[in-house]
């Protein structure tokens, strides 16, 4: 008799075991199912982005993913033509696995757009001054490995260009100063490979500040002070906008070493 009651008790406290709730920060396996909030059917190639863990992922052809998650993490999905969307990771996320999330599809507004053509004339040497020119030149500096967009060409330029990296120091450490987790995100944003495709097809900034927790606003600031053109700025894809904050930060540090 003594011997069933103490496997009964055995048996309770694996029990009591198994249904312990997963503890906050023990990362693990997070699976689920990403569905079409209207038709509930399964949404493949949906980008998955764990906001804590700087990780990314897609989803399969049954519109399954699995990624490294932990209790209250903030998982980031965001998918062309729908709403991108958060949700926070809870304990019955794990213990029951069946968890699905819906995304809801966007609709668009085309506006009217008016096409004005060049007035050529039909002689090379009118039309060719009446076509816009790119007048953001760009200037290199000696053991800097990339160049900088300057503006217009100036005697001041090249000071302009100086002064554009060492300036960057004060809004750069206002944003990432106080939260070096943030320059350590950028770092592992750059690494992670499902992370560089989804920027390579985004241009809406979207994925970028919710990563590094800053505003749409910084990120133009940053480059503008950095002396990206305006051009740059507003039609360069998601990772090459990652690439240029990071190879600005790199640089300030590099001429800013031994200070």
């Amino acid at each position: 008799m003594k011997k069933y009651i103490g496997l009964l008790f055995v048996m309770l406290g694996l029990l009591g075991f198994a249904q312990e709730p997963q503890k906050e920060g023990a990362v693990r396996d997070f699976e689920a199912l990403v569905i079409n909030a209207q038709s509930n059917l399964p949404m493949e190639s949906v980008h998955v982005v764990n906001l804590n863990q700087v990780i990314g992922t897609i989803t399969d052809k049954e519109g399954k993913f699995s990624i490294q998650a932990a209790v209250n993490d903030t998982l980031y999905f965001s998918y062309l033509g729908f709403k991108s969307q958060k949700i926070r990771i809870t304990n019955d996320m794990f213990k029951f696995k069946d968890t699905k999330i819906a995304l809801t599809e966007l609709a668009y507004a085309l506006e009217e757009v008016v096409i004005r053509p060049y007035q050529l004339t039909g002689y090379l040497e009118i039309d060719v001054k009446n076509l816009p020119i790119n007048t953001a030149y760009q200037y290199s500096i000696s053991g800097l490995s990339k160049s900088y967009e300057a503006g217009n060409k100036s005697p001041g330029a090249v000071t302009k260009v100086l002064g554009a990296i060492l300036n960057p120091a004060d809004l750069l450490r206002n944003l990432f100063g106080k939260k070096p987790r943030q320059m350590r995100k950028l770092r592992q944003m750059k690494e992670d490979d499902e992370i560089r495709n989804l920027l390579a097809s985004k241009f809406d900034r979207e994925t970028l500040t919710e990563l590094l927790q800053i505003e749409k606003v910084d990120i133009d600031d940053i480059l503008s002070n950095c002396n990206y053109s305006k051009s740059f700025i507003s039609t360069a894809n998601d990772l090459q906008i990652l690439d240029a904050i990071s190879s600005c930060y790199e640089e300030f540090k590099v001429l800013n070493r031994g200070k």
